[in-house]
């Protein structure tokens, strides 16, 4: 099968509009969590990480002035045409696809924001039309929406199509936005925290949302990749422990089955140890004990952990994405980012999370997420 290497990538968020922007926040200790006064997301205040709307509008009329586009439409559109300034990549080639990972979409559309928008562009394959249309893609975009596994599923599935040349690039993109009903739903749950969230703390209490959209760029073209770095998908799996509606495994059964099968696709690629974790930490009670859980039956105790959600809060359907983002920068870098919120830990495996930025040799990283109906995924990458 073809090697899959790393081509580009965007970040935009409250921490930036490009990935540089991102990770200097990163590295500064900046967080996009802040208190979100709000009546038309939610009657009460609430932390979250959230984009101005009116940086969007400006970061993208200057790339485009034509066009009806939504909010989450325009900040998939300033992604990838970051992702792909930094590329020799056209996306209307025949030989790219765009793979679009989200959960919601242009959900905020139930309530009618905009009427000079159609309420039909709420469903995902209007989303893809509105993204395919404006790159002029000659393939019709794939959805991945697995629940928050779906960034990390969306990287798996293009590394096959790519391994396999089915196709020559991917543009993986994901987005989400912080919506009405996203909020209702996790606040119904009692799953979102008083305060900024605090992944893996003994004084954790629960999740912050946030959006933002990601795009990485992958192809099994090397000549392709920057001279300087050169990052390989390395292994990937997915699974599915069909524990409980809502809730992961106790046991972190499928999680930990996700990561000795991309383990031992890895091997094949001489990769024989990992460097460093990039972990979905929710900050929720139950998901991060499955991931310790799962880490520690993994054998991967001792190597450095953290979560990204004490930045970003949790970005949903772009998460797996822009953190794979981050951990990939954390790898050309040489830096272990600080795992933002944690003090203290509060689970009962002895992980080993970071606690403050510091300078390490990063040649391998494994990302891994859990979501909603007991879905699981986990990727790793490796530094030639």
């Amino acid at each position: 099968m073809n090697s899959v290497y790393v081509i580009a990538d965007n970040i935009v968020s409250p921490l930036g509009f490009n990935t540089s922007e991102n990770f200097e926040n990163l590295v500064l200790n900046n967080s996009g969590i802040k208190l979100v006064e709000d009546q038309n997301l939610f009657p009460t205040p609430f932390y979250a990480s959230s984009i101005n709307t009116d940086e969007i509008d400006s970061h993208f009329g200057e790339i485009s002035s034509a066009g009806n586009y939504t909010r989450l439409e325009k900040m998939m559109i300033l992604s990838i045409d970051n992702a792909l300034q930094q590329s020799k990549i056209n996306a209307h080639e025949k030989d790219s696809i765009i793979i679009i990972s989200t959960t919601k979409g242009n959900i905020d559309l139930l309530k009618g924001y905009d009427n000079n928008i159609k309420n039909e562009r709420v469903y995902l394959w209007k989303l893809s039309e509105q993204i395919k249309n404006h790159f002029n893609s000659p393939n019709e975009p794939i959805i991945i929406s697995n629940a928050c596994i779906s960034g990390v599923l969306a990287l798996i599935y293009a590394s096959r199509l790519l391994q396999n040349s089915v196709y020559k690039n991917v543009i993986v993109t994901g987005g989400d936005i912080i919506s009405e009903f996203v909020v209702s739903g996790f606040k119904s749950f009692h799953a979102i925290s008083e305060g900024p969230c605090k992944p893996f703390d003994v004084a954790r209490s629960g999740l912050s949302l946030g959006e933002g959209s990601g795009t990485l760029i992958l192809s099994n073209d090397k000549k392709l990749t920057s001279n300087k770095d050169v990052i390989s998908f390395c292994g990937g799996a997915s699974t599915n422990d069909a524990n409980h509606i809502s809730g992961t495994s106790p046991s972190g059964e499928g999680l930990f089955l996700a990561i000795i099968s991309t383990l031992n696709e890895a091997k094949n690629h001489s990769v024989n140890s990992i460097d460093y974790i990039s972990a979905h930490g929710t900050a929720t009670l139950y998901n991060d004990e499955s991931e310790a859980q799962a880490l520690s039956r993994a054998g991967l105790e001792t190597v450095p952990v953290n979560s990204f959600k004490g930045f970003w809060g949790h970005t949903l359907g772009a998460a797996g994405i822009i953190e794979s983002i981050a951990a990939l920068h954390s790898m050309k870098k040489n830096i272990l980012i600080n795992s933002f919120g944690f003090d203290k830990l509060g689970v009962t495996k002895n992980i080993n999370l970071i606690k403050g930025s510091r300078r390490k040799e990063i040649n391998s990283c494994l990302k891994i997420a859990s979501g909603f109906g007991g879905c699981n995924a986990a990727i790793a990458f490796n530094k030639l």
